[in-house]
């Protein structure tokens, strides 16, 4: 049987819910008006994903407020307009980056991020740290590259006829050695140099990576719950972190952009100079007119 309170809340929900299905239909009608830019989750996908869901006020950041739609029983409900808002911008900002060739290195180290994050990244063949991130990954990057050079050369010893003749116990020492530093550098073994952006499922868990990303100049995107400072990143995308109905579907869209960023590649480049040169068309065409001018003058 339902209690009074919970036939009050129930009502609530679907009312709510209800508001925002005709929103979204508003949303939809605009939404068909602007050519080439992304289909972005309606408020009702994000609210049945539960994108909306905050922290308790205790735990939250008082620079997130502005992210924040409302207050109930102590929890922060996030506003799903400015989730659409964030998301909208942190995607058109990947899809142009990828499309001029641009890396991205993917941190998901929770637990509900790390195969969201391997997947995403093994697929778009790039970089991504989803175990424990290791300090000095960004600031110190020739170290570690000296770490992953070993990881390359365990990994081609292991498939020499050599490697085969010694004894078990040996094999069995250097087969360890090289599952270690695979656990710790397999996902960024084959980034030669430092990202051009950094992307990180959880703002407030993944505050080194951005520390590190803000020191060395490079541009963050991240997914920033109510316990995250959202100042520190560069496209913030206010949504609920921990729940993986809310991840997979943030990190889907971010998927769509990163294949349509490279589908663009090459076309970008090409374009660029056409548009340099219609541009010095355009300036000689002026200069003609000008001349013609004075000569009437």
């Amino acid at each position: 049987m339902w209690t009074l309170r919970h036939l009050k809340y129930e009502t609530k929900r679907l009312t709510l819910l209800l508001k925002v299905k005709i929103y979204d239909k508003i949303l939809l009608r605009v939404s068909k008006q602007k050519k080439g830019i992304m289909k972005m989750p309606t408020l009702t996908e994000l609210l049945e994903a539960g994108v909306h869901f905050g922290h308790k006020k205790e735990r939250s950041h008082p620079k997130a407020k502005e992210f924040i739609f409302a207050l109930r029983e102590g929890i922060y409900v996030i506003d799903l307009e400015k989730t659409q808002s964030g998301l909208e911008s942190a995607t058109e900002f990947i899809k142009k980056e990828v499309a001029l060739g641009k890396r991205i290195l993917f941190v998901g180290t929770k637990k509900q991020a790390k195969e969201i994050v391997k997947e995403l990244a093994e697929s778009a063949g790039m970089p991504y740290v989803n175990q424990r991130w290791l300090g000095g990954t960004l600031t110190n990057f020739e170290t570690i590259r000296r770490s992953i050079k070993e990881l390359e050369r365990l990994d081609a010893q292991t498939k020499t006829p050599e490697f085969q003749a010694i004894t078990k116990k040996e094999q069995k020492l250097v087969n360890d050695k090289l599952a270690k530093l695979n656990n710790t550098f397999g996902g960024i073994k084959e980034m030669k140099s430092l990202p051009d952006i950094v992307f990180v499922v959880d703002a407030n868990r993944e505050e080194i990576v951005i520390a590190e990303a803000v020191r060395m100049n490079i541009p963050v995107v991240g997914i920033a719950d109510t316990d995250a400072n959202p100042e520190k990143i560069n496209y913030s995308i206010p949504a609920n972190d921990d729940a993986a109905k809310s991840l997979q579907l943030i990190m889907g869209k971010i998927r769509e952009a990163v294949e349509e960023g490279q589908g663009l590649v090459g076309k970008t480049e090409a374009t660029a100079p056409k548009a340099e040169i219609q541009e010095q068309k355009e300036t000689k065409k002026d200069e003609t007119d000008k001349k013609v001018i004075q000569k009437e003058k």
